[in-house]
């Protein structure tokens, strides 16, 4: 586990443009505490899964490699904003 969530990691960071530096000072950590995660020497906390999770916009299961695909959170849209996006997948998949 402390494999795939030290990939999952980095690879969302990079993907979001962040050094481990601008992560560190978002979630108010220390930098060496990223770098201890990314090179699968710790891991987080509850409170900064927590953190993580919702930096990245992503569930905690993604972050620890449990789950593989990204979820994304569509509780506060309407039915027909749900059915849009759900067109716009089957669009994409098409392709």
């Amino acid at each position: 586990m402390i494999k795939e969530f030290a990939e999952t990691l980095k690879n969302l960071r990079t993907k979001k443009g962040l050094t481990q530096t601008q992560l560190a000072d978002r979630l108010w950590l220390n930098k060496s505490i990223i770098s201890a995660y990314e090179n699968e020497q710790r891991m987080p906390s509850l409170d900064v899964l927590i953190k993580l999770s919702y930096e990245f916009n992503v569930s905690m299961e993604y972050l620890l490699g449990i789950e593989k695909h990204k979820t994304i959170d569509i509780s506060d849209l309407t039915d027909e904003q749900i059915s849009a996006i759900n067109n716009l997948i089957e669009l994409f998949r098409k392709k």
